[in-house]
């Protein structure tokens, strides 16, 4: 049975398989990603089918999507924080560049949740059409 670590380890290599990834969580595991919604992105994607087409869609927007680099900082058997980095480039020939913070905590082998951070400024430049200027104002 994987911990958290190894749990954590293995959801950054297996990014770019979306069969993969979507079965490292449990049943009702869940990724969260607190204050993406201003982006366009779910705050909240639940159970291996939504993780699953969550990551289809990212590799749509970048193809080669993975994981450069990461730092596992604090480890526990149920849980785990690390940072990760990306940089590689959108369809749309924009970069995308990305240092990922994010706590996982495990349950019975499996990913019960997975909450990351990321610079949305960042990431808005990368993928919206007009880039940070189509972030709405009144958030």
């Amino acid at each position: 049975m994987r911990n958290a670590r190894e749990l954590l380890l293995a959801y950054t290599a297996t990014i770019a398989d979306p069969d993969a990834t979507a079965a490292l969580f449990t049943a009702d595991g869940v990724i969260e990603l607190p204050y993406v919604a201003s982006i366009g992105l779910p705050p909240r994607i639940s159970g291996p089918d939504e993780i699953r087409a969550f990551i289809v869609g990212l590799l749509k927007v970048v193809p080669d999507f993975g994981f450069d680099s990461v730092e596992i900082l604090i480890d526990t058997p149920d849980q785990a924080f690390g940072e990760y980095s990306v940089e590689r480039v959108t369809v749309t020939g924009r970069p995308f560049s990305q240092m990922y913070a994010g706590r996982l905590v495990a349950e019975h082998g499996k990913i019960k949740l997975l909450r990351e951070s990321l610079d949305l400024v960042r990431a808005a430049r990368a993928m919206l059409p007009n880039g940070v200027a189509d972030i709405p104002r009144d958030r």
